[in-house]
């Protein structure tokens, strides 16, 4: 006779926004999800419309809700958004938590009425927001968990870093109007020293971004382009060959690239912002630099000659990162949501 052992009374089941993870996907949702499957009693599962939808669990996590009512086609972003709709009230039915994580301030620019109304729709029954720093501002009479963006040292230590070589900066990651990637290339003209160089490397949101930076880039014989989506080995070889990153950001609030050429060792050049100066002070005097207003030459010339005081084998300070204690930060923040909505709180 087959023994049935009981599942613990606090058993936790996760169900997570993203699907099982892919070479392209975020390597802070991989990390995620590992550490807080690690948890004891805890089962994490990644999505798929068909166990979201007829699944059982405690917890609904959401990073960019926006990606579940979209589609490649009207059609398909139709049919995803009837699909959330049944998810949402599913959530209702079972009074299943949802927990959100606030990667971005603000809704995306360019989506549809009906795709606002849906997100708005998710952020009301939302129990508990996750922020990851502590300028997000907490949402008024809702739960809250601050949690700070894990590092990616362990996750990048699987292959080998080269070294720098002076005097070149680079640019890395998805390349949108909003990210100033234009900027830099035009700041860096005026950049002194035939030894400077500039590489930028990056998959651009459309083929007109791409020739305006072709044709930035044709001007000057310092600056090379790679417009790609970039691997783990390709991105480790940007940021680690580079003396300097360079995140012309026009907004930045929480950014995983920054944290990216942190993990690998290199510092960085950023908007300045609380945020940011509040990183600075974390990680460690010359690693995380600012400049104010617009990116101009003069800031990226202090900021290399910043960069280079600091050794090649240097480190910042990102134990304050470490996903041991993030997984365990969610699953506390997951018990809490789950125990506001049983007492009805939510």
């Amino acid at each position: 006779m087959t023994r049935v052992v009981p599942e613990p009374a606090n058993r936790l089941v996760v169900q997570q926004s993203f699907p099982r993870p892919r070479p392209t996907t975020n390597p802070y949702l991989v990390m995620l999800r590992d550490a807080v499957g690690a948890v004891p009693g805890v089962e994490v599962r990644t999505f798929d419309w068909r166990g979201a939808l007829l699944g059982r669990y405690d917890v609904f996590h959401v990073h960019w809700p926006e990606i579940l009512v979209s589609g490649q086609s009207p059609l398909k972003a139709l049919v995803r958004q009837g699909l959330t709709v049944a998810l949402v009230v599913k959530l209702w039915a079972t009074r299943t938590a949802i927990v959100r994580t606030e990667h971005n301030l603000e809704l995306p620019s360019g989506i549809s009425r009906r795709e606002r109304v849906l997100l708005r729709w998710i952020e009301r029954r939302t129990t508990l927001w996750v922020r990851l720093n502590d300028e997000t501002p907490e949402r008024p009479g809702a739960l809250g968990a601050l949690i700070p963006h894990g590092h990616y040292v362990d996750w990048f230590s699987r292959w080998p870093w080269p070294a720098r070589e002076a005097g070149r900066v680079s640019y890395f990651g998805f390349i949108r109007r909003y990210k100033g990637v234009d900027g830099l290339l035009r700041a860096f003209r005026g950049v002194r020293g035939d030894d400077r160089r500039l590489h930028a490397a990056g998959a651009p949101s459309s083929p007109d971004l791409a020739r305006g930076l072709q044709e930035l880039a044709a001007a000057d014989p310092r600056v090379s382009l790679d417009l790609r989506f970039l691997d783990d080995v390709a991105l480790i070889d940007t940021v680690r060959r580079a003396e300097l990153v360079v995140l012309p950001y026009r907004e930045m609030h929480n950014s995983g690239g920054v944290l990216t050429a942190l993990s690998l060792g290199r510092p960085v050049l950023v908007p300045a912002n609380e945020v940011n100066a509040r990183l600075a002070d974390e990680v460690g005097p010359g690693w995380v630099q600012q400049y104010s207003d617009d990116l101009e030459s003069a800031d990226v010339e202090r900021a290399l000659g910043e960069a280079a005081r600091l050794r090649d084998d240097a480190r910042p300070d990102l134990s304050a990162r470490d996903w041991d204690r993030a997984g365990e930060a969610h699953v506390e923040a997951y018990r809490r949501a789950v125990a506001a909505v049983r007492r009805g709180r939510a």
